[in-house]
């Protein structure tokens, strides 16, 4: 064979080898892609009951769209090819980050939701607080039992649920409060702990449901000081019932769209006016917004299902505006009070009152 064909041969060879480990070669990358939205105003599309559902208090009717945005993100155990993950950078509606940068190293996929579950959950419960607030309706908390350590002093005799009263006669009204009481002790005394069970705790309590549970508490692992292998936390009680039902939803970044949903459902004022807005972020029991991930690609889900504007997280103003679809107007928000400001311009049709995104 003359030597220049058998280098071309050869080059050949070497080029398809090069494509087929390309194909076949594993990076430790995610993939993420535009999500499905929800209007927190409307129903959900598979079974046709509304998003949020207020009972015992008086409702109002509204129009035009809340919607919460997510994105899709592949499993904690999938790793794309290297030619799957150079066609994700080139395209404009998946963004490729390192794995790491979503799943901390090890997490499983059942970790990874489970984390998803209890950080959607934590926002329900936070966006329920902020919007009540934001309308001066009361909102009481009562320190509970948020969960018992295995094998620790505490375990058979608190319980997650359990409603913590009082630590040695002393009221508890912060969490800080029980380890403070706790930490009276030496390690191998006695601490009082005063609870209603899970199964009768509520919004009011009867002092006749009260146990008295003494716990012998035990040496910290790390230091010299007394523990009872609880670890105490909130339980906001509101004053009627309010029912958010999203299935297969998790992470915290539709505290914000929740909380709003809710506000326009108690005032008479329609917030929208009929208006497409869509958003982001978490929020804080105070009402403060929070910055997301993937905002990209919420972005190109709210302009795809209609929405004119979009409520950013100040913090993903910068990235935000790398990349905004067309016809898309981005509106910064800070808080919950701004949230709602920012609506009643919307539905006057003043845009120059918008606070926007800068670079």
């Amino acid at each position: 064979m003359p030597r220049r064909s058998a280098t071309m041969l050869a080059a050949t060879l070497l080029l398809i080898g090069l494509l087929c480990a390309s194909v076949l070669m594993k990076v430790p990358f995610t993939e993420m892609s535009p999500g499905p939205t929800y209007n927190t105003l409307g129903v959900q599309d598979k079974t046709g009951t509304p998003v949020i559902t207020i009972t015992g208090r008086e409702t109002y009717p509204t129009t035009g769209h809340l919607n919460m945005t997510t994105v899709q993100v592949t499993g904690a155990n999938y790793q794309p090819s290297l030619v799957s993950a150079i066609v994700g950078w080139m395209r404009g509606d998946v963004l490729v980050v390192p794995h790491d940068n979503v799943y901390p190293k090890g997490q499983t996929d059942q970790e990874a939701q489970q984390q998803n579950a209890e950080e959607f959950a934590s926002s329900e419960d936070s966006a329920k607080t902020a919007a009540l607030k934001q309308l001066d309706i009361p909102v009481t908390t009562e320190i509970i039992v948020s969960s018992v350590v295995s094998g620790g002093p505490s375990e058979g005799k608190l319980h997650a649920g359990d409603q913590i009263v009082a630590v040695d006669g002393v009221a508890i009204t912060s969490r800080g409060q029980v380890a403070e009481q706790v930490m009276k002790h030496k390690p191998g005394e006695t601490a009082v702990f005063t609870v209603v069970p899970h199964a009768k705790a509520g919004p009011t309590p009867n002092p006749a449901d009260e146990v008295q549970v003494p716990i012998t508490t035990a040496k910290a692992p790390d230091e010299d000081r007394a523990i009872v292998g609880i670890t105490p936390g909130v339980d906001h009680v509101y004053p009627f019932k309010i029912d958010i039902g999203l299935q297969d939803v998790g992470g915290p970044s539709a505290g914000l769209m929740f909380a709003l949903g809710i506000v326009d459902k108690l005032t008479p004022t329609d917030l929208t006016g009929g208006k497409f807005v869509a958003g982001t972020g978490t929020i804080d029991d105070d009402g403060a917004v929070g910055p997301i991930g993937g905002i990209q690609m919420k972005l190109i889900a709210a302009r795809d299902k209609g929405a004119e504007y979009f409520f950013t997280p100040a913090d993903n103003c910068a990235e935000a505006t790398q990349g905004t679809p067309s016809g898309l107007t981005l509106v910064k928000v800070d808080n919950l009070a701004g949230a709602v400001k920012a609506l009643d311009s919307i539905r006057s049709g003043d845009r120059a009152a918008l606070p926007a995104c800068t670079k």
